[in-house]
């Protein structure tokens, strides 16, 4: 069921656009973000705001591999797997996490808490391995600092702190996200610990090279 409230939410995204049929992803991402997947409520919702047919709303729903038709868990996990991800050890970090969740790629949690994908590339390949959970970014993930998010999560009630992630494409703004938890949390300062530590490492490196 579409409410009142993201209709007119989607109303204001198409009215940034000189065209509303450019406002078709911003607002597959709103309905997305709060339905949890597509619907074909949702599609006849994005189709009327923007003035198109619902079939051409569902093709480009199925091309985009980031639009979802069936429900997921509270916190989608994606790996990266690229080559750059691939050299650093993505495949440990990707193994791990089937194996903590206890469910293999592509699979969703049985209490509907965790859903893990490997995604073909992420585009932070300057900070492999990358990872994102809800459209969050984290990088030089290893399978420690994975087993460390995967406890925040837990602890923090799954997405409670990660919500604002996906706000900048509700807005109509396009794909932008953080690459930091918002929240005082130990179990991020040991994340982000990690994630500097790494960092350093690697400068370290280059300079001395």
């Amino acid at each position: 069921m579409i409410g009142e409230e993201v209709q007119v939410r989607l109303r204001e995204i198409v009215s940034r656009y000189p065209s509303a049929r450019s406002a078709m992803l911003p607002c597959l991402h709103l309905v997305q973000e709060e339905q949890g997947y597509i619907t074909p409520e949702g599609i006849i919702a994005v189709a009327e705001a923007i003035g198109a047919k619902p079939d051409e709303v569902e093709s480009v729903v199925t091309f985009y591999s980031m639009y979802t038709e069936e429900p997921k868990g509270r916190c989608v996990i994606k790996v990266c797997t690229s080559i750059a991800c691939y050299l650093r050890g993505c495949d440990d970090v990707l193994a791990h996490l089937e194996q903590r969740l206890g469910i293999r790629k592509g699979e969703t949690s049985s209490d509907g808490r965790f859903t893990l994908e490997a995604a073909e590339c992420l585009a932070a390949c300057g900070m492999a391995p990358a990872m994102q959970v809800n459209g969050r970014f984290f990088e030089n993930v290893t399978t420690e600092s994975a087993d460390t998010l995967v406890d925040y999560l837990v602890s923090a009630g799954d997405t409670a702190a990660l919500t604002s992630a996906w706000q900048p494409v509700s807005d109509g703004r396009g794909m932008a996200t953080v690459s930091r938890l918002d929240a005082a949390n130990p179990a991020v300062e040991a994340v982000e610990a990690a994630d500097t530590a790494d960092t350093t490492a690697q400068q370290n490196g280059a300079h001395e090279r």
